[in-house]
């Protein structure tokens, strides 16, 4: 296959994976139930991480598939599937804020669109990225990067991932939910006549 043939299939690929990513995007916000909205985020992930990979950042395409899809996002869909589904497709409140979020999505769309517009992106400003040697490590660099420039950025996210883990549990507490809890200090305080109870049958006894 020629170089000119290659680069083309390389960009096509590269874009079905974008546009993969936002149409999944859209998937989780617009589906009502939320397991559908935590798969359809997990194959946004699948999706960004083939886009990074692509883009030879190897290394955060493997770390968001095993961190995120492995890990964290297991987590919420674990933590979603124990909350009372019934009573969240039953509210209906956020329909009425259909025309606030429409005009949030816009700002934020044109906020974007003004920041990260061509005429602040082009190849003038910032040429394309020449190839790198074939002994080249992403992961080393990654972490020279991330260790002493963006050291504090870097604990900050983990510490909102805590908070946000810490809020999905506690969503599974609220009261008024269907769920068996158990009980430490009744099971403690149970007596020997509580566990067994002896029935006379009247016909045996005949």
């Amino acid at each position: 296959m020629s170089p000119v043939m290659s680069n083309l299939v390389h960009q096509v690929i590269l874009y079905a994976f974008m546009a993969m990513a936002v149409g999944l995007a859209f998937m989780v916000v617009i589906n009502r139930n939320p397991v559908r909205s935590i798969l359809c985020l997990v194959l946004t992930f699948f999706a960004t991480a083939a886009v990074w990979i692509m883009l030879q950042a190897e290394f955060l395409g493997l770390i968001l598939v095993i961190i995120y899809v492995g890990a964290v996002m297991t987590l919420f869909l674990f933590v979603i599937m124990m909350l009372d589904l019934k009573a969240i497709m039953r509210h209906k409140s956020l329909v009425r804020a259909w025309p606030i979020a429409l005009l949030l999505v816009a700002g934020v769309f044109a906020g974007l669109v003004s920041f990260l517009g061509p005429w602040h992106f082009n190849n003038r400003l910032f040429p394309a990225i020449a190839a790198k040697a074939a002994d080249y490590n992403s992961t080393q660099t990654l972490g020279m990067v991330l260790f002493s420039k963006y050291l504090l950025p870097f604990e900050l996210a983990g510490v909102l991932l805590l908070v946000g883990m810490i809020a999905a549990i506690a969503l599974t507490k609220r009261e008024g939910l269907r769920r068996r809890d158990q009980k430490a200090s009744e099971q403690i305080a149970v007596k020997a006549k509580h566990r067994l109870r002896v029935v006379k049958d009247e016909e045996l006894t005949k």
